[in-house]
C-alpha cells in the first residue's frame, strides 16, 4: 500500500485498470487483434470473421472475473458481448500447454520505473488449475521465478496446497525453465517507460513459441512476498525494493 501511494498517481490507475484504455496504450506490446467495446456490428462482423473462437473481457473486471472463451458462431454473439473487449486468442507456448493447456499460465512480472531507468523487482509465473484463467482467486496457483527464467519454488494455491507437479497434468514445475524468459523481461522494462505518473506495476505477460506479449498491466500488482528461507541469501524482496525505490518499508 505505502509503494502504491507513493509512486502511482492515483488520477492515472484508469489506464491500466480499465482494459480497454490498456490496450490502447500499450497495442505495441500486446502482439494480438482487440476490438473495442461498443463497437459497430460491422467492426464486430468483421473482427470475428475467419475466428471460431475469441476472448471476452469485462473492461474493468478483476482476479478473471468474467472472461470467457466464446464460440464465434454463438448466436447474439454481438447483443451479448458488445460492451466487452474482445480479443483474438494467444496461442500458449507449447511448453507451457504441456503442464496445463486450459489456460495462459502467465508471467507476472514486477517493474520499477524511477524516470530514467526500469528495474524488474520480481517474477511469478502462475498457473490455470480446472479453469480458463489462471488467477489465484479463481482457483489458480503461483510459484517464484528467479532472475533467469527458472521456477524456484513449488506452486502454492489460496487454499495453501502446495505443488511441485500439476495436480491435473502431474507435470513438474519446480525447476522449469520459463521460455523466452529474457524476452518477457526487456517486453515489460520496455513498457514500464511509457507512463511516468505509474512507476509501480505488476505486468501479466503470456509466452508464445515465438514471442512475450503483454496481457495488461496492474497499478495495483498484490502481494507476492518470497519466504526468505527461499532465497539463496535468506533476505527476501523487502531489501531490494528498498535500495531500488529508495524507500524504507
Amino acid at each position: 500500500n505505502e509503494i502504491v501511494k507513493t509512486f502511482n498517481n492515483k488520477n492515472y490507475w484508469y489506464l491500466l485498470d480499465d482494459k480497454a484504455e490498456f490496450n490502447k496504450l500499450y497495442k505495441k506490446y500486446l502482439n494480438r487483434d482487440f476490438l473495442l467495446p461498443n463497437s459497430s456490428i460491422e467492426e464486430f462482423n468483421s473482427f470475428i470473421k475467419n475466428k471460431d473462437r475469441v476472448i471476452v473481457k469485462p473492461v474493468d473486471g478483476v482476479g478473471g472475473v468474467g472472461i470467457k472463451i466464446v464460440s464465434t458462431k454463438e448466436e447474439n454473439l454481438y447483443e451479448k458481448y458488445k460492451k466487452y473487449l474482445i480479443e483474438e486468442i494467444i496461442i500458449q507456448n507449447d511448453k507451457l500447454n504441456e503442464i496445463y493447456n486450459k489456460s495462459v499460465n502467465s508471467l507476472r512480472l514486477f517493474t520499477f520505473y524511477d524516470g530514467k531507468n526500469s528495474y524488474l523487482l520480481q517474477s511469478i509465473i502462475k498457473f490455470g488449475n480446472g479453469n480458463v484463467v489462471d488467477n489465484f482467486s479463481s482457483g489458480g496457483m503461483y510459484a517464484f521465478v528467479s532472475d533467469d527464467g527458472t521456477i524456484i519454488t513449488p506452486a502454492i494455491d489460496k487454499n495453501d496446497n502446495i505443488y511441485e507437479s500439476h495436480p491435473i497434468t502431474k507435470k513438474q514445475i519446480l525447476g522449469f525453465k520459463i521460455p523466452l524468459f529474457e524476452e518477457a523481461k526487456k517486453t515489460v522494462l520496455e513498457a514500464s517507460k511509457e507512463l511516468n505518473e505509474i512507476k509501480y506495476i505488476g505486468w501479466d505477460v503470456a509466452i508464445t513459441n515465438d514471442k512475450a506479449s503483454i496481457i495488461e498491466g496492474n497499478s495495483y500488482p498484490g502481494v507476492f512476498q518470497i519466504k526468505p528461507s527461499f532465497s539463496k541469501d535468506k533476505t527476501g524482496i523487502l531489501p531490494k525494493y528498498e535500495k531500488i525505490m529508495n524507500i524504507k518499508l
